[in-house]
């Protein structure tokens, strides 16, 4: 796995794990990130060449934003038309960390109850 995939699927787990409540599922043998019961992040490396991260969150005020890159796309299922995004994320695509960390910190408070939302605001 490339260093660079792998050191950023580390610091997003991490910070995602940080959130109020989040906690770690493979459900599907990908890694998820939920608050309470609900999903707010997938995420995934592939094995084979080339690597990338691949990433799904919800964005309701970035989407459209985000979309404008080449890697990424409205998430199949139907989520897509709820503002879920899907990235594939070569190493040399990778956003900065602190953008990575700002989509993934909307999508929790997209999917998270609005009292565990707030205490991201109390802490700015």
């Amino acid at each position: 796995m490339s260093k660079k995939i792998r050191q950023a699927y580390e610091r997003l787990e991490r910070f995602a794990l940080g959130l109020p409540e989040a906690w770690m599922d493979h459900p599907w043998g990908d890694t998820t990130i939920k608050v309470r019961k609900k999903i707010f992040l997938f995420l995934h490396v592939t094995e084979k060449r080339p690597v990338v991260l691949k990433l799904s969150m919800k964005l309701p005020a970035s989407c459209s934003e985000v979309l404008r890159h080449e890697w990424a796309t409205p998430t199949g299922y139907g989520l897509g038309r709820s503002g879920w995004v899907s990235m594939t994320l070569r190493a040399s695509e990778l956003p900065k960390q602190s953008q990575l960390e700002d989509w993934v910190e909307e999508s929790y408070q997209a999917i998270a109850p609005k009292k565990l939302a707030r205490l991201l605001d109390e802490d700015l």
